[in-house]
């Protein structure tokens, strides 16, 4: 029987694939096709991540990657302010922003070649997070950091990726209660514990909180909502994230691209993919906060599952933009003639 890598050089005789494309199509696992070599010669790292991430600001400008099935966010800049604590790690610096959460990490691999990246996987083998070498990173502080990490004994990957997991039922909720701690809500970060508190999901309580607070719009205001932004040059903050990490942009996107499938924004220092037929839902949401209300474009695939989030660029303590509530009152209410909000 071919080997994981025969199979792999195989499927790229009729034309380049991604590695994340061609782990589904072999029916493997990223980590695995990475860890065999075929994606070139792979380096494994040691698990561990908290000191790893510490080390990270040595080299410099690097290039951040986080993606899902429909989203990908790349940003260009250097790893400052990274701390961790229990079950998390931090970094804050003004242009790699992450929210990472290293508890289903599991596997990581120095990839050496023309652009070498380090790359995280999960206990499941799917992509966590990605760093890859610029022309402005130090390849030399590179090299040390792989040397200094670099874990020969490593324990090998998954090959099979786990069946899906059935959907949660969802279960019955207190809708007058649940309208009620939303708009008690005091801060974004209030509003995990509270769907945790009622057992809901994201989608289930879009719906039952009202159009007030959760509004359902056709899926292309994914897309005329950067557009917009774009346009108005209103600075905003796109959220993209995974199981275990969590990636921000904050500032203008300029430069947009539509390519058959991918609405993309291609700006220098920052780049989104989004895979437009992935996004099945999107809702104008508003969460209350002690500076005020915070609204946000939401952008859900076929599960109810997060694929990103568009807010105005603020920091805690300031009210929201006037211009990005303005941007997104716009795109709410203006009349999309292919498409109705279900």
């Amino acid at each position: 029987m071919p080997s994981l890598l025969e199979r792999h050089a195989e499927l790229l005789r009729s034309g380049p694939v991604r590695a994340r494309d061609a782990a589904q199509r072999l029916g493997t696992t990223e980590a695995a096709l990475v860890a065999c070599g075929a994606t070139g010669t792979a380096t494994p790292l040691k698990n561990d991540w908290g000191a790893l991430f510490a080390a990270l600001p040595r080299l410099g400008r690097i290039m951040a990657l986080t993606r899902n099935e429909h989203a990908v966010h790349e940003r260009h800049g250097a790893f400052v302010d990274v701390s961790a604590g229990p079950g998390h790690i931090l970094v804050l610096g003004p242009d790699i922003d992450l929210r990472l959460f290293p508890g289903q990490w599991a596997h990581a691999y120095a990839l050496g070649g023309e652009r070498p990246s380090i790359q995280i996987f999960d206990k499941d083998g799917a992509a966590a997070h990605k760093i890859f070498a610029t022309k402005e990173t130090d390849r030399a502080a590179w090299d040390t950091l792989v040397t200094e990490f670099t874990a020969p004994l490593a324990a090998l990957p998954p090959m099979t990726p786990p069946e899906p997991a059935a959907p949660v039922a969802e279960v019955e909720v207190d809708q007058p209660q649940l309208r009620a701690d939303w708009q008690a809500l005091k801060d974004t970060h209030d509003f995990f514990p509270m769907l945790r508190k009622h057992k809901a999901n994201r989608r289930q309580a879009f719906r039952l909180v009202g159009d007030d607070h959760a509004l359902r719009l056709p899926p292309s205001v994914a897309t005329a909502t950067l557009q917009a932004a774009a346009t108005g040059e209103v600075p905003i903050m796109i959220f993209v994230g995974n199981r275990s990490a969590i990636q921000i942009h904050t500032g203008p996107v300029t430069k947009l691209l539509a390519i058959p499938g991918w609405f993309n924004v291609l700006d220098p220092d920052f780049n989104l993919h989004l895979r437009e037929a992935g996004v099945a839902e999107v809702w104008r949401v508003v969460k209350p906060t002690v500076d005020g209300d915070v609204t946000s474009i939401e952008l859900l695939d076929e599960a109810g599952e997060v694929i990103a989030m568009i807010f105005g660029a603020r920091k805690p303590g300031q009210p929201e933009r006037e211009d990005w509530r303005a941007l997104v009152a716009q795109v709410a209410t203006t009349p999309w003639p292919s498409e109705r909000a279900a």
